[in-house]
């Protein structure tokens, strides 16, 4: 009984042990004897022996540090996997989300972005949408070691359809969210994304370019040439994507919004505003305009409080 006690390691870097369903017991302590994780099988049929009523878990489990034999049994019975958690932050777009793919260190961003760049799965709600894009919800999500691109897709965007669902809503998806992606990367406050989303509205009522500088970013960004900070030849880039030279709204969403956006995209507050600046006290907040002069001169406090 000491010795399935006894604390074990024969490795020196972390190792990982899979076991299939329906991997015997035998062929497990095989396994876990080639890795160096146990020092012996007898020891680990020992300890199923100890411990027979419970039932050994597949999946990957990761080692990293000594254990005894009843500890190694215990570990694979409570089926403790091995995962990884990727969090993705409202807003990101799916640049942003390869690269934090990337950093799990189980793929490259370009292998992210070749199933993210594929809408078939969304095809059947938006039938226009030119990629997943706007559709990988923001989420913390369980990823494992042999978990696909695609797969990691298909967990968002399963995520964003029963979001959606539950807003009961009967609106446009594609316009909803091409909208509600707009007011995410602009509105850095949550409290003004209903402003924002009521000046959006409110110049595609009057036929006004949105004029929103995140899609000249994203428009950059899918000709694989944006540089950190938006340049006059961005602002007349004539790419679709890019508000300043098209009217309308781009075609499709340029992020993924979280739900409080989605929801201020449907309901945007009811103002008169066209225009909004950002404030130059840092707080991340705007100053909403109705008319051109006013905006001119929240404009001209911004510039001359920036350049103190």
């Amino acid at each position: 009984m000491y010795r399935l006690n006894q604390p074990y390691k024969g490795f020196s870097d972390p190792v990982f042990v899979e076991f299939n369903r329906g991997t015997s017991t035998r062929s497990i302590a095989t396994i876990l004897k080639s890795k160096g994780v146990i020092e012996d099988r007898w020891l680990f049929l020992a300890a199923r022996a100890v411990e027979r009523g419970k039932n050994l878990q597949a999946g990957e489990y990761r080692f990293e540090k000594p254990a005894s034999p009843l500890e190694v049994l215990s570990r694979i019975a409570r089926g403790d996997i091995y995962y990884m958690e990727l969090l993705i932050p409202e807003g990101y777009n799916m640049f942003d989300i390869a690269d934090a793919v990337s950093k799990l260190g189980t793929m490259s961003p370009a292998t992210f972005l070749a199933a993210a760049k594929d809408p078939g799965m969304i095809r059947d709600i938006d039938p226009r949408a030119p990629t997943l894009e706007g559709y990988l919800f923001p989420n913390k999500y369980r990823i494992y070691r042999r978990t696909t691109a695609q797969q990691i897709c298909r967990m968002m965007t399963n995520e964003f359809r029963a979001q959606w669902k539950a807003l009961g809503t009967h609106a446009n998806v594609h316009n909803t969210m091409t909208l509600a992606s707009m007011v995410e990367r602009e509105a850095k406050r949550p409290e003004e994304r209903p402003l924002v989303a009521s000046v959006f509205h409110n110049r595609l009522s009057v036929g006004m370019k949105l004029d929103c500088d995140p899609t000249t970013v994203y428009a950059a960004l899918l000709e694989d040439r944006y540089r950190g900070t938006i340049y006059k030849s961005d602002l007349a880039n004539q790419s679709l994507w890019n508000t300043y030279q098209h009217p309308g709204l781009p075609p499709g969403p340029i992020s993924n919004p979280g739900i409080s956006t989605i929801k201020a995209a449907l309901s945007p507050a009811d103002t008169h505003f066209l225009y909004f600046v950002a404030k130059a006290d840092g707080s991340g907040g705007h100053n909403f305009s109705e008319s051109l002069h006013q905006h001119e001169e929240a404009v001209a406090g911004y510039q001359r409080a920036t350049r103190r």
